[in-house]
């Protein structure tokens, strides 16, 4: 510290004696407060101002800093005039000033966005946004899919259908009814491999497909499934050849192995039919499509009773009336089973069920309703006459076709439409949002 400068402490009380001769409107400060009001001169005067009396503002004359009251007139922001009058209602008016709210009046709350659960916000100042995509595009890109696909989706569920049918054939001694659903069975599976390796593009594709088996991949576990049905009911159809072959020789041997053997892998077949008729289903509703999507628990069901409605329309068109009644009770319980599904999805989806009611899907999914009722009135009307048999199970492998053709357009048409995604979308989070509120 420099010797010619005095200590801090010396200065500080040197500046509080000179605050207490002058007063503070000399040292340029603002002045002494009273109470909670404006900044006020002894007396009366208001700040910037000087009173032309001395410094007292009490009745003695005691300075009225540090007092904590109000003097009368001194300017108080309740009733007094000067520069803290903006302070006050009628002074705030003046100046055009918003007035002051009383200090008794609870603030008003503003409303709360709705949100998340206990948060706050403010409201919402604009309409909700409609619905709409980036330059009309859809927003999801429809399946690449075309109708080889529609059609490999019929001929696995007549696949499935006819073996479960050769199988009843078997195991009740109608050979008939075997002999139709065995070849049926194969004629389907070879047709089935056909367009799957269209779709592909290359047939090496399939067999890549087999280098890995992923139970929580549907077109995985479809590719296997397809593998086990395809040889074992390949070999069941051969079999059926095994009386056509000679007596002795190395074909005779065959002649006498190929039956026990057909009858196993017809039970074989009979057994992984279930699982080749549905998985298609679960295929389609593991995508995006919302249609399809969407109808998750139907899908697996109208594929099941669509394969076995077509099933039973091979036994009715190929096997004489007499050993045709495992077919009749197949129709029925098939066409129970298709048309509960196509119910469902018609009326319990919402808007997503519009596009099976609408357009192509809308028209072959009623002409498939409608040939399956006819199928199956024909197939118990008609017990002993074998062309009302034969159109029934004709009626009812239409029907199949339109019932698949049918689902595979309504998935196509609500994928093209961004209308069938964000509505529903913010329809589970309206609902989420309600909920946690």
């Amino acid at each position: 510290m420099s010797p010619d400068r005095a200590p801090v402490g010396a200065l500080f009380r040197r500046f509080r004696e000179r605050l207490a001769a002058e007063g503070p409107d000399r040292l340029g400060g603002p002045g002494p407060r009273t109470g909670h009001g404006s900044k006020v001169n002894p007396g009366g005067g208001t700040n910037g101002s000087r009173a032309a009396g001395p410094e007292t503002g009490g009745p003695n004359g005691t300075p009225l800093s540090g007092t904590g009251t109000a003097a009368p007139g001194s300017g108080s922001p309740a009733t007094g005039t000067g520069a803290g009058v903006a302070r006050t209602d009628s002074g705030a008016a003046e100046v055009r000033l918003a007035p002051h709210p009383p200090r008794d009046v609870e603030p008003v709350e503003r409303p709360r966005r709705r949100g998340r659960k206990g948060g706050g916000g403010e409201q919402l100042t604009v309409p909700p946004a409609e619905f709409t995509s980036y330059y009309g595009r859809p927003i999801l890109k429809a399946p690449v899919w075309k109708w080889d696909i529609a059609a490999y989706l019929f001929t696995g569920g007549l696949a499935a259908g006819s073996s479960i049918l050769a199988a009843g054939g078997q195991l009740t001694g109608r050979p008939a009814l075997r002999r139709a659903g065995r070849v049926s069975s194969l004629a389907a599976v070879g047709a089935s491999a056909y367009f799957l390796v269209n779709d592909l593009g290359k047939p090496s594709r399939f067999h890549h497909m087999l280098r890995v088996a992923k139970l929580t991949s549907p077109m995985s576990v479809g590719t296997w499934i397809l593998t086990t049905f395809g040889p074992a009911a390949g070999l069941a159809a051969v079999a059926e050849a095994a009386p056509w072959l000679p007596e002795r020789g190395l074909l005779g041997l065959g002649r006498r192995l190929l039956p026990p053997v057909g009858h196993a892998a017809g039970l074989v077949a009979a057994v992984t039919a279930p699982a080749l008729a549905t998985y298609t289903g679960v295929l389609l509703a593991d995508t995006a499509v919302p249609s399809w999507h969407e109808a998750y628990p139907e899908l697996p069901t109208i594929f099941a009773g669509s394969a076995l409605a077509s099933g039973a329309g091979v036994g009715l068109l190929a096997a004489p009336p007499a050993q045709a009644g495992p077919a009749r009770r197949l129709a029925v319980a098939g066409a129970a089973l298709e048309l509960w599904g196509s119910h469902r999805v018609e009326n319990r989806l919402g808007l997503l069920s519009e596009p099976y009611a609408t357009g192509t899907a809308g028209r072959l999914l009623r002409a498939g309703r409608a040939l399956t009722a006819a199928g199956v009135a024909g197939a118990l009307v008609g017990r002993r006459s074998r062309a009302v048999s034969a159109l029934s199970g004709g009626a009812l492998l239409a029907a199949a076709v339109c019932t698949r053709f049918g689902i595979f357009h309504g998935g196509v048409a609500s994928a093209k439409d961004p209308r069938y995604t964000v509505v529903p979308q913010r329809e589970r989070a309206d609902r989420r949002v309600a909920a946690g509120d």
